[in-house]
């Protein structure tokens, strides 16, 4: 039993690394666009700072969990 939860952790581990790396590049992504344009739209802005608030929840668990990509 033990060790069954252990697979699951180690996968929900990796899923949430995943994750993050997904996320990054979707803020990194909306972060580009919305330098490059002339007039950013109001929905653009809102989608932005969701995608952050989104990597910095996932970042703060990442830490309570203690994983690490490296």
């Amino acid at each position: 039993m033990f060790r069954k939860r252990k697979v699951k952790k180690e996968v929900m581990d990796q899923e949430l690394l995943q994750t993050i790396y997904h996320l990054k590049n979707e803020w990194a992504n909306l972060e580009d666009i919305m330098g490059r344009s002339i007039e950013p739209t109001e929905r653009g802005l809102c989608d932005l700072a969701v995608a952050k608030a989104k990597y910095f929840y996932l970042i703060r668990e990442a830490k309570r969990r203690k994983i690490s990509a490296v």
